[in-house]
């Protein structure tokens, strides 16, 4: 992200970014587009504000920053009961009402779906980041708790997409739900013929998903009539685009990106 940006309202203050997702929760500490430190927390919904102040407030600590250097605070969630729990943090421990990105807030794209309200905000989010920074048209596969496929026009409108259930939950299941299949490690297969269990299950789940994602972007670009960049993000980004030329742009920050910018589109 540029750093030849005019000054914002915060003065020389930070802007605390929140991605709550279902399994983690991206964290990032921005100024002037600049993203400044980044950390990736657990999402448990156990957790009360305090708790949370208490970590947050100690990653700042690492990097010397203090409540007081906080202008600004922006949340991008997919947990409603972690929603609230953040909104307390901000005004509790930072004194700061925070920006949710929600129905209602300026994202300055069109949603092209039957009922808008049912897109995450992390998707218009990818959404967001990914026109402004590489165009259109794109499609941003975020890797997480669930696999996400966002389609974006040339024009930056939100086209709609896919999910499918994220590699880890499914590699879950499989320990889960059977007598004897193990817990896996999810890396790039040696081969795809498994010679023995693990080896087996790592094949199906991970080459099984690249197949997955390749045959989404072959019918997305059908559908299209176009030959759309493709972007990735998430936990699990540079695994899967080791394996497939059609991920052409790897991008872990993509999200809170996004969020960035919906919150100067706000302020």
């Amino acid at each position: 992200m540029s750093t030849n940006t005019q000054q914002n309202n915060t003065g020389s203050k930070f802007l605390l970014a929140a991605d709550i997702g279902n399994t983690k929760i991206a964290l990032g500490l921005m100024q002037y587009e600049q993203i400044i430190a980044t950390w990736r927390v657990s999402t448990d919904i156990s957790r009360l504000e305090d708790e949370y102040a208490v970590l947050i407030l100690s990653l700042l600590a690492h990097k010397n920053i203090s409540q007081n250097d906080i202008g600004g605070v922006v949340l991008c969630s997919v947990v409603p009961p972690m929603t609230s729990v953040f909104e307390e943090l901000s005004r509790m421990h930072l004194g700061i009402t925070p920006l949710v990105v929600s129905a209602g807030v300026k994202t300055g794209v069109r949603i092209r779906m039957d009922n808008p309200k049912e897109v995450g905000a992390d998707r218009i989010a990818n959404a967001v980041a990914g026109h402004r920074l590489y165009g259109g048209p794109l499609i941003v596969i975020d890797s997480g708790t669930a696999t996400t496929f966002d389609v974006v026009s040339k024009e930056g409108d939100y086209l709609g997409g896919a999910i499918s259930p994220g590699m880890g939950i499914s590699a879950e299941a499989l320990n889960i739900h059977t007598a004897q299949l193990p817990r896996i490690k999810l890396t790039k297969p040696a081969t795809c013929i498994g010679k023995n269990t693990i080896a087996a299950m790592q094949s199906g789940v991970v080459f099984g998903y690249v197949g997955l994602i390749e045959g989404l972007i072959t019918r997305i670009g059908q559908e299209l009539g176009a030959s759309p960049d493709v972007i990735a993000t998430g936990g699990l980004a540079t695994l899967l685009s080791e394996m497939t030329p059609m991920i052409k742009i790897v991008d872990p920050d993509l999200t809170l990106k996004g969020i960035y910018y919906i919150y100067e589109m706000n302020r």
